[in-house]
């Protein structure tokens, strides 16, 4: 059994109610509702929030909302992992035959279901193909610029470099360097329950184009996300 959890709490303070404010003519959870209905890998889809209004707009979408979320969990210092467990724990406690959990957050607009289907076949692997046991796979894309070459400001507003080993390296000869592309994280059953960390050497990701990748924190990440929405559905 496979199971979708979406986190989506009503306290969101950059961008107030971020989760079902309307983005292109849809509450913003819809699309991470439509992306896990659409991609057929999901027995059941759930919406973990402490909001009744989210609740109510992720069930009209097709979501399920079988608890509410404890305060205690739902405040600006929760993390992802709190969320989940207690989600993971909810539904073993059902007796659900819980084999592998998605977690996919409310504001991923970009999220395409065959993602999420390449996420659960690299999770699905069996141990012969594989080197190590997988516990996560995660959206990920690369840096647009070699991260070898980062530069920091000082205190005196002079400039100093993250790696000055790299101040003659031509760029092609750097290793290329990846990051979270914050739309989901795939995870066996056993991985949730331990609260193993997202990103160690027993996790993989799934490589996406950077045009389909934008985190929405604040209201100038929010006007872009729509501008590049706009670019690519022409």
């Amino acid at each position: 059994m496979n199971i979708a959890i979406i986190p989506a709490r009503g306290g969101s303070k950059r961008i107030p109610r971020k989760n079902i404010k309307l983005f292109h003519g849809k509450p913003m959870i819809a699309y991470s509702i439509l992306a896990a209905k659409e991609s057929g890998c999901f027995d059941r889809i759930l919406v973990s929030t402490d909001d009744e209004e989210i609740a109510a707009i992720a069930r009209e979408w097709g979501a399920e909302t079988p608890f509410i979320r404890p305060k205690n969990i739902a405040d600006d210092f929760a993390t992802t992992m709190d969320v989940m467990k207690h989600a993971v724990d909810w539904c073993v406690d059902q007796q659900w035959p819980v084999q592998n959990v998605c977690c996919i957050y409310a504001t991923a607009p970009f999220l395409l279901s065959r993602s999420l289907q390449e996420g659960l076949s690299i999770l699905a692997q069996p141990l012969s193909q594989t080197a190590a046991i997988v516990d996560y796979v995660f959206s990920a894309t690369t840096f647009p610029f070699p991260i070898q070459r980062a530069l920091s400001v000082q205190s005196n507003g002079f400039v100093s470099m993250f790696s000055p080993e790299h101040m003659n390296t031509r760029s092609q000869d750097l290793p290329e360097a990846i990051h979270d592309a914050g739309q989901f994280y795939w995870g066996t059953l056993a991985a949730y329950q331990q609260e193993k960390p997202f990103f160690t050497s027993n996790s993989k990701p799934v490589l996406l184009p950077r045009k389909r990748v934008q985190d929405i924190d604040t209201p100038e990440d929010w006007e872009f996300a729509e501008l590049l929405y706009s670019a690519l559905s022409l």
